[in-house]
């Protein structure tokens, strides 16, 4: 309902075949980027505010392009960039990203990927990822205490320039090394092409990184790679055979474009790197040592498309492990209840839940009882009109109760912020009149900020935080703010002190509050609050264990720091 902005979508593809292969197999040269197309359409959903794409062909001659790139910005940047794609970009290996900013800089710069030029085939190096790096000050302050002096202070721009820096001392290395094997000219440049080592690059670089990350590269040289953080909070998945090598975030993405099987395709594992040399031969490598696994669940309840075998099942089992607490918001009159969802990511959820209770009542009423209409625009509305606009995004089915009479049990897959319940959905759904709403999210409740690739950096924007620090005012307990904030003042990297504002209360009265908050002026209907539990997540989604959002137990030092500093900076702003 409240879109959540998530750092992005990769996709990779090396082809193993001499070009003309695919053009007498498949009908074209371009065979790669008609299956990158393929690839990133199916990963829309993880990024809409820009695109780009990046091909190599290794057989240029010296003074001719070889690696190319396009990027654009804008929900038709994928459609804009493919326009452009000439016969002359057509190559072996290919690159594609999708982009969500989770740090507010938008613009071209920030479209991905990024391209490092060099007269050494071996020194160009092109990235692209889905990461966010907790810990970009440190690093920005290795590559300075070095002597580089980064024209862009960005996660994206430094990474470039120190797997950059890394990179052109690998290629130092192996130009030693000929040297000293008796090579000469083009010798050389054969040898340091044929030989680099790009395990040595990542291993140098990303050791430096806290953070989640998928990170994609290729070299002008043709080496290409896939590198998983080490905790495994941001997800990659890869598939190999005797024509391609290709990686994207999701499965599905993999089994639709190139008709695979479930079983055909790996997962990356944390720390892991996929290496493709320049003559097509590929491994598994270790590049860091695995930490704590920590995948994000967020990706199972959200945004991962539920079309991957697993993901569906964990989204219904999310759903149908609700009903109790719903059976009891409800008073247990199912007869008089009618079951429904928020569109369009709840509705696996939704199907959960109604089988859920099936299997206890039988039958059930569903209806569709809210629709999402196409954004509306608002480039000629003043400030209220635009909110009064923004108001009607949803709409209902008219008829689909009865009023006074029914119950109405509608889930989403999350509450975040409740900006669009406020202002839109309480306010329709009161329309229907029913005697009372059971609004129910299939995750529990947001709690902390996200600081690896989801947008929600500022606690503030939580309504349970929201509704904490309103019962904490009701209650007269800023005694309690006050030692909490001294706390995050003086923490280390181990403990997320903003834990204990939470404590005091139990997850009824907070719901409560968030009810209070929420509400609408003038709207008749009750309202009671059906979250998630922490238990009830695991037990839905037992590969993925990543939950800090919930639980505030953050999987690295960065994000711990991270939301002490950001509790600090919330008592700072309303002591102004």
């Amino acid at each position: 309902m409240e879109q959540l902005k998530h750092e992005c979508g990769v996709a990779m593809i090396r082809l193993l075949k001499p070009l003309e292969y695919y053009a007498q197999k498949y009908g074209s040269k371009a065979y790669g980027f008609n299956k990158l197309y393929l690839m990133m359409e199916k990963q829309h959903n993880r990024g809409q505010e820009g695109a780009g794409i990046a091909s190599l062909n290794l057989n240029k001659e010296p003074g001719t392009e070889y690696m190319f790139r396009e990027k654009a910005e804008g929900k038709d940047a994928i459609t804009e960039i493919f326009s452009r794609v000439t016969q002359e970009m057509v190559g072996e290996l290919y690159m594609g990203h999708l982009r969500y900013s989770t740090t507010g800089k938008t613009g071209l710069t920030f479209v991905h990927p990024f391209l490092r030029r060099n007269n050494w085939r071996s020194k160009n190096l092109c990235l692209c990822g889905n990461f966010n790096m907790t810990n970009i000050d440190e690093v920005f302050q290795f590559l300075t205490q070095q002597g580089q002096s980064p024209r862009i202070y960005g996660d994206s721009y430094i990474t470039l320039e120190l797997m950059g820096h890394r990179l052109d001392r690998e290629v130092e290395r192996l130009y030693q090394k000929a040297r000293g094997k008796g090579l000469d000219g083009t010798d050389i440049t054969n040898y340091i092409d044929n030989n680099v080592e790009i395990a040595n690059v990542l291993k140098t670089t990303m050791s430096h990184y806290d953070g989640g990350y998928v990170m994609c590269g290729m070299t002008g040289s043709g080496e290409m790679f896939a590198i998983r953080d080490p905790w495994g909070i941001r997800p990659a998945f890869y598939y190999r055979d005797d024509e391609i090598v290709a990686l994207a975030s999701e499965r599905p993405v993999l089994q639709t474009t190139f008709d695979l099987q479930y079983e055909e395709i790996q997962e990356l594992q944390p720390g892991e790197a996929l290496i493709v040399r320049r003559n097509g031969k590929s491994h598994m490598q270790q590049i860091i040592p695995t930490k704590k696994f920590s995948a994000c669940s967020f990706e199972r309840i959200y945004f991962s498309r539920g079309s991957d075998r697993d993901i569906y099942q964990e989204r219904k089992r999310l759903g149908e492990q609700l009903t109790q607490p719903i059976l009891k918001a409800i008073n247990y009159d199912v007869g008089n209840t009618v079951f429904s969802y928020i569109p369009n990511t709840a509705e696996v959820a939704y199907y959960g839940m109604t089988d859920g209770f099936r299997k206890l009542r039988g039958e059930v009423r569903t209806e569709k009882v809210v629709w999402k209409d196409i954004k509306l625009r608002t480039f000629i509305a003043d400030n209220s009109e635009r909110n009064d606009l923004a108001a009607h995004v949803y709409d209902i089915s008219y008829g689909s109760l009865r009023p006074y009479k029914d119950n109405l049990v509608i889930i989403d897959d999350s509450i975040v912020r409740g900006t669009t319940l406020k202002e839109s959905i309480f306010k329709i759904l009161d329309r229907l009149h029913p005697k009372k709403i059971v609004m129910v999210s299939s995750s529990p409740q947001i709690r902390y900020p996200d600081y690896y690739g989801i947008d929600m950096p500022r606690l503030e924007e939580f309504c349970a935080f929201r509704a904490t620090m309103a019962l904490i005012e009701e209650r007269g307990m800023w005694q309690l703010v006050n030692d909490t904030y001294l706390a995050c003042k003086n923490a280390d990297d181990k403990e997320n002190c903003v834990r204990a504002i939470y404590e005091p209360f139990t997850i009824e009265e907070i719901n409560t509050k968030i009810v209070e908050l929420l509400r609408p002026d003038g709207m008749q209907a009750p309202i009671e609050l059906v979250f998630q539990s922490i238990e009830g997540l695991h037990e839905a989604c037992p590969n993925h264990p990543g939950d800090w959002y919930f639980t505030g137990h953050y999987p690295t030092p960065g994000g711990t720091r991270l939301v002490n500093q950001a509790f600090v900076n919330y008592v700072k702003s309303i002591n102004r």
